[in-house]
């Protein structure tokens, strides 16, 4: 039988975090159990039981590393004095669209209500910041009172995720419209901006 790795107390969270999203890659989230974390990190089935209790908080935890990856890249894309509110919602939406596409299993892990503790602090306040960035963007746009920045977030945010998962699932491929030539993931967002310039001029 293998021998059980040893690690400092920080240093065993972290390599459970690496094991996780590890097998997360590879066999989607069914695959993420704390005795498969704890395998793949070289330690024994009960080592986790100090940082996870169980599968859920496990599993909280690997979705608030992700949100936290994808603000922070959300704030690298759109750190440029020159750049316009669209332009970081913009940001957003490519960052959201290539972790998509390119973590497909990090990405639906998001959503997993029944798997995951959305009420968390550790996972509620990065996903807050991230849609905090985009309610607030919106808001510099917006000057007309009778618009709720939040409903349009909405609209925004049920658009982009609703894309997302056409092209995750296959129904929608990654095709160029027609009429600007343009990628069709920047024609979507050239709608978009085209709709929140509408609010702008609107009385």
């Amino acid at each position: 039988m293998a021998k059980s790795k040893s690690f400092h107390h920080g240093d065993l969270k972290r390599a459970l975090m690496r094991a996780a999203l590890e097998i997360l890659d590879e066999d989607d989230v069914a695959g993420v159990t704390i005795r498969a974390v704890a395998k793949r990190a070289g330690v024994s089935h009960a080592a986790p039981a100090n940082h996870f209790p169980d599968r859920r908080a496990l599993l909280t935890t690997l979705a608030a590393e992700q949100f936290e990856w994808i603000f922070d890249a959300i704030q690298a894309g759109s750190s440029r004095d020159d750049l316009m509110p669209i332009d970081r919602i913009a940001v957003l939406f490519d960052v959201f669209l290539q972790f998509g596409l390119e973590h497909p299993y990090r990405y639906q892990l998001l959503w997993r209500y029944d798997l995951i503790d959305h009420d968390a602090d550790i996972l509620r306040e990065p996903a807050d910041r991230v849609y905090d960035f985009l309610t607030g963007e919106i808001g510099k746009i917006i000057c007309r009172k009778t618009v709720d920045p939040d409903t349009v977030a909405v609209a925004i945010w049920s658009m982009m995720h609703g894309y997302l998962d056409l092209r995750m699932t296959g129904m929608f491929e990654d095709r160029q419209d027609i009429i600007s030539g343009k990628p069709r993931a920047q024609a979507i967002l050239s709608i978009i901006s085209d709709y929140l310039e509408g609010l702008r001029a609107a009385p």
